[in-house]
């Protein structure tokens, strides 16, 4: 399943990152890079079983207090 996973994500860079270099898109080469990598940390360990943390509490943690402010 790993290299299927793999797979998919070599495909999704052998069809985008080619016409980025070629337009001298670097910015973007960059954003689609980190995505990517974002990605791919967060599905292979999912196709391993092995549990992913979710970001929903320390984004919570985050806003708690402004949206306490904004209700008072």
């Amino acid at each position: 399943m790993i290299v299927a996973l793999l797979l998919v994500f070599l495909g999704i860079i052998w069809l985008e990152v080619p016409g980025l270099v070629q337009k001298k898109m670097w910015r973007e080469l960059i954003a689609f890079s980190v995505f990517m990598l974002i990605g791919m940390a967060l599905s292979i360990p999912q196709v391993l079983g092995i549990p992913v943390p979710t970001p929903n509490k320390p984004i919570e943690a985050l806003f708690k207090p402004f949206t306490q402010w904004m209700l008072k």
